[in-house]
């Protein structure tokens, strides 16, 4: 919040922290961001997060079962593990195989749709993007390069998601990016993990791109959490979208503020300034249009009306000054590293 967030989603809680958080600001307790909530993931057996930010379904019946207890815990959203990833690939080119049987995908998400909760999914390569699409899923996270069909699944070819929305993807560059420009010493990652994450890098960018020119919704987040995300550093998702995407500084802040609110069905409360929306406001001292790193260091902040006072950011100088690195780069950079590790 300190750092200019107004919404939160989050990706997958082992602890079901994140529906306590959001109920104790909800209530008054404490002045946070609004926070949207999906509780634990559900993956499958040897899946993404199992054991760690998931829950697993060795069914279809099971996951349909977990999906109506996350319902009946208060979950906003429900959050699936599709593919593997980076971390758990055994092999270099399947950062993103297919994990999660589509029969145990589609239980899951006609669950939530049966009580009106979309579905996000952990998603990382071509073949899990065209499984998550036609069993249901409503935003693809991370995403992979498409094909003619999995254009055609996004615009809702499939009609398997939540009614009266299409499918979208959200680009998350900021967990890709350090191991494509980081030394893998850096990144404590092993070679096998730096080729993938090279795929996976080129995967997210290649997938928004492809989004944004085929008329599909694209939204932005930052997979805190991961290695060299951190807690306030959304705006840098901001910028890494205009540079490496392609698309302007006003596009980029669209993207963030009122396409994000949409995505989330928030697009009624928030996302932009105007008459019967919650004042959710960030004042930056430079114009971001120019450079978007002036919202690096907001000066005021007011979530729903009321003005942040006495929170102040914890940084990290450490991984502050590696990124700040990254930033420092032209793009041509990524492009000519992954043209070293022989990623297209």
């Amino acid at each position: 919040l300190a750092s200019g967030v107004t919404t939160v989603r989050g990706a997958g809680d082992p602890l079901f922290a994140d529906i306590a958080v959001r109920d104790a600001i909800d209530a008054g307790k404490y002045q946070g961001p609004r926070l949207v909530a999906p509780g634990t993931g559900v993956t499958v057996p040897g899946g993404h997060g199992a054991g760690l930010f998931a829950q697993v379904a060795n069914t279809p019946d099971e996951a349909a079962e977990q999906v109506r207890d996350l319902y009946a815990r208060g979950a906003d959203v429900i959050k699936l593990f599709v593919t593997g990833g980076v971390f758990d690939a055994t092999e270099v080119g399947e950062p993103g195989v297919l994990r999660m049987p589509i029969d145990v995908a589609a239980a899951a998400c006609k669950a939530a749709h049966e009580v009106g909760l979309p579905v996000m999914a952990h998603v990382e390569s071509t073949e899990g993007v065209k499984a998550a699409l036609e069993a249901g899923v409503d935003t693809i996270e991370h995403g992979a390069p498409m094909t003619p069909e999995i254009l055609e699944l996004y615009r809702g070819a499939a009609g398997t998601q939540l009614e009266g929305r299409a499918p979208s993807v959200t680009c998350t560059i900021s967990p890709a990016l350090p191991f494509v420009l980081l030394d893998p010493e850096k990144t404590h990652s092993t070679d096998t993990q730096k080729k993938n994450g090279d795929i996976v890098c080129s995967g997210i960018i290649e997938s928004a791109r492809a989004a944004l020119e085929a008329g599909i919704k694209v939204g932005l987040g930052t997979d805190s959490s991961c290695p060299f995300v951190t807690q306030y550093d959304m705006w840098r998702e901001v910028a890494y979208f205009a540079k490496y995407v392609g698309v302007s500084n006003a596009f980029a802040l669209h993207t963030a503020t009122q396409v994000n609110a949409e995505l989330l069905g928030l697009g009624g409360e928030t996302g932009t300034i105007e008459c019967g929306k919650a004042a959710d406001i960030l004042v930056t001292r430079k114009n971001p249009l120019d450079d978007l790193c002036a919202l690096r260091e907001p000066t005021h902040v007011m979530c729903r009306g009321d003005l942040v006072r006495k929170l102040k950011v914890k940084r990290i100088p450490e991984v502050d000054a590696e990124l700040d690195a990254i930033m420092a780069m032209p793009a041509e950079a990524l492009a000519e590293e992954l043209a070293r590790d022989g990623v297209a």
